[in-house]
């Protein structure tokens, strides 16, 4: 097998926006955002980047089948999306032209496709013969 260099390239693209992005929040938002929600910023890019490194192993990685590894990674992006994102629109809410509360209920549905990405490349792993 070979690496998957679509996961590769997306992995490092959203590394180098998950630093973009930590750099805004500890820079530009510290003046502007209370603790409280400076420090759930702080969890969403944390997040991201935990699941950014993690898909960039995984798309480096040849003893992980090629299935498995669209699976998790398909999870895990639209897990970001749905996690990070709403976080960071949530703490941003002030900010923003409509009320980000409206989509809160979507950051556990974010989670919750995390996890599922993780008991995916679980169950890819063990299956592999």
């Amino acid at each position: 097998m070979k690496i998957n260099k679509n996961i590769v390239v997306t992995s490092a693209i959203l590394a180098a926006f998950t630093i973009m992005i930590g750099a805004f929040g500890a820079h530009g938002l510290k003046e502007l955002i209370s603790e409280k929600s400076l420090v759930s910023f702080e969890t969403g890019v944390r997040y991201q980047m935990y699941h950014v490194i993690v898909m960039l192993i995984l798309g480096v990685s040849t003893g992980i089948l090629p299935k498995t590894q669209k699976w998790v990674f398909r999870f895990f992006i639209i897990g970001i999306l749905l996690f990070s994102g709403s976080i960071y629109l949530l703490t941003l809410n002030e900010f923003l032209p409509f009320d980000a509360k409206t989509i809160a209920f979507i950051t556990p549905i974010g989670g919750f496709l995390l996890i599922i990405g993780w008991l995916r490349l679980a169950y890819g792993v063990i299956v592999n013969k």
